[in-house]
């Protein structure tokens, strides 16, 4: 797992300036820092000349040998590539490749792999690729750029594309920097006053976008001109069908999916909740014969600890375990850190904890497998069961109930998900349109509008929603930054595409709408206990409450470019009033995203 920037461009290029920017991305990669400069027909066999300057980090997980450094480049097929993240399959393709008589010079490289695969095979190699990445390849014959993003968002990729030239990075204040401009785009702050986050391709900066997941940006170089064209290689819509569902194939592509996340030239640990999720892989792990170790946090706070659950599972498989205990102060002492790691604004209070797990573990180990994509994999969130039963209001009587709900109360979700649409009961759990009118804004988003529209079943439409947007555009957000911040690579089982191929195109006989993830609890019955198994689920967080209203004062003095867009002081006042969650987590998007624009000031 690493992190890189570059700059592309038929005019001289300030390398100096490039490596300036790359200060925020080494925590990505602290093993290696590699600078990459040149001209294109001087360095390479091309017939047109444009200059590069390229940066990779490397964080040294497969092959730790200096040949497989980054930025790598193949004098056989005359190309090069820049690649953040880690290859699962690379053995098998690696087979595949050399009997094509394709030489390696490195010993087991997935870069390599990569590399040599996308110049035999071009982009059509990456349906064979099981893995997490973000990619930039040169094809120096042909006078192509390709920027790719895996398939469900697991690495970020952002860039800005100009006629003569184009950059991209890792790391969006990089390239902010990079670009020498901070423009806010308005459209995508409103957005992120609603969601909590800025879907791709837009980013919160005027003309800085993200590779959406799944897509391709093709740079193609024509009359000193760069031409741009956007590929869509995976469209998780396409694998929504009704099959039957087969629970031996299942198990056969979960047992696959944890086991191949076991490939490393470093230790491996295992983050575990005592969850059914993180329970789930560590049985894997152990049902294969894999020596397991296990990593939990303690919280001094019980009603968010869950270390008497974690160590019924080290127990029951003989973990080689750690933990580590979070004491209520110490959450206070990195509130303001948690937040300054994120090169885009998101407002999940989670990433607190997560950022503190991380760091924690860290200490230890490069690598950590994550039950990441559990809920959204078998339907495990309660928003799913609520919005497939909840229609005990018609729908008129909720939209005049809302309409007059006052904002303070909080988003008036609990109306919205009574209504007869199945759209505006899901859409009230991700939306808060009552703050932008507590904020006097006129905005509606209609992201992924079009998964409501679909001819399918009411519970594929949902996880589709949840894949397209929570996954892909927040939690793996989530995961991304607060793990790579602490230089720790996070492997997620569950969110391996072929898992989720498969599921989205099978019946959901597996689904219970009164017994949540029930596949995965009947994986644990034999092992533990109905206790363990059906309790009731505690989400990843902390006393977010307590610290927003006892710190009031201090946020509200952090206010001042928000006021540019007539978000004052005022508004954190009429959020105290109702002491609730809801009006703590409000109030925490207000000072995520108060703190993220002041960041930008020591950029540029």
């Amino acid at each position: 797992m690493c992190g890189f920037i570059g700059k592309v461009s038929f005019d001289e290029i300030n390398s100096q300036e490039v490596l300036n920017c790359n200060n925020l991305i080494e925590c990505r990669g602290p093993d290696e820092k590699k600078q990459l400069t040149g001209n294109s027909s001087d360095n390479f066999k091309s017939n047109i000349d444009f200059n590069f300057s390229l940066i990779f980090n490397r964080l040294s997980i497969i092959d730790l040998s200096g040949s497989a450094s980054q930025p790598m480049i193949s004098k056989q097929f005359n190309s090069l590539i820049l690649f953040n993240g880690e290859i699962f399959n690379h053995q098998d393709l690696r087979r595949d490749l050399e009997k094509k008589n394709i030489n390696f010079f490195t010993d087991h490289s997935d870069t390599e792999v990569l590399l040599n695969g996308l110049s035999y095979y071009g982009l059509e190699f990456l349906n064979k690729v099981i893995g997490q990445f973000a990619i930039v390849f040169f094809d120096f014959n042909k006078n192509n750029v390709y920027l790719i993003r895996d398939r469900l968002g697991q690495k970020p990729l952002f860039y800005k594309s100009l006629p003569d030239s184009f950059s991209f990075s890792s790391n969006l204040k990089s390239l902010i920097a990079l670009n020498k401009d901070k423009s806010i785009d308005e459209t995508s702050l409103f957005t992120y006053l609603d969601l909590g986050v800025v879907p791709s391709p837009k980013t919160i900066i005027k003309d800085l976008y993200k590779v959406k997941p799944g897509e391709i940006i093709k740079f193609e170089f024509q009359n000193n001109k760069f031409k741009k064209t956007n590929i869509q290689y995976w469209n998780i819509e396409e694998f929504v069908s009704e099959e039957k569902f087969d629970s031996t194939k299942f198990f056969d592509l979960f047992n696959d999916s944890v086991n191949s996340r076991l490939v490393s030239d470093v230790p491996v640990a295992n983050f575990l909740s005592g969850g059914i999720d993180s329970s789930s892989l560590v049985k894997s792990l152990n049902d294969n014969g894999q020596s397991i170790n296990t990593f939990s946090v303690a919280y001094d706070d019980e009603r968010y600890d869950e270390t008497i659950w974690s160590s019924k599972v080290v127990q029951r498989y003989k973990t080689n375990h750690l933990s580590e205990k979070i004491l209520i102060e110490e959450v206070s002492d990195y509130i303001d850190e948690s937040i300054e790691i994120f090169d885009e604004p998101y407002s999940d209070p989670s990433t607190l904890p997560s950022f503190m797990l991380s760091k924690l573990i860290s200490k230890k180990y490069k690598v950590a497998i994550s039950g990441d994509g559990g809920d959204e994999l078998l339907g495990g969130y309660l928003r799913t069961n609520l919005s497939l039963n909840n229609k005990k209001l018609k729908f008129n009587l909720s939209e005049k109930s809302f309409d007059i709900y006052n904002p303070i109360f909080g988003t008036g979700s609990k109306i919205l998900s009574r209504s007869e649409n199945i759209e505006t009961r899901y859409r009230s759990f991700f939306h808060d349109k009552k703050l932008l009118n507590l904020l006097k804004i006129d905005h509606t988003n209609q992201e992924f509008k079009s998964v409501f529209y679909n001819q399918i079943s009411d519970y594929k439409k949902l996880m589709l929603f949840e894949y397209k947007l929570y996954l892909s555009e927040m939690m793996m957000l989530k995961v991304d930054r607060t793990s790579m911040a602490n230089s720790l690579e996070v492997r997620s089982p569950f969110v391996d595409h072929r898992l989720v191929q498969y599921i989205l195109s099978t019946s959901p006989s597996y689904y219970d709408t009164n017994n949540s993830k029930a596949i995965l609890k009947n994986y644990l019955a034999d092992d533990f206990e109905s206790e363990f198994i059906n309790r009731k689920k505690m989400g990843f967080v902390f006393n977010l409450e307590k610290w927003t209203f006892s710190n009031i004062n201090r946020i509200k003095n952090e206010f001042e470019k928000l006021n540019t867009y007539n978000i004052s002081k005022s508004t954190i006042n009429k959020l105290s009033i109702v002491k609730s969650r809801i009006n703590a987590q409000r109030i925490w998007r207000l000072y995520f995203i108060e703190k993220y624009l002041r960041s930008l000031d020591n950029l540029i």
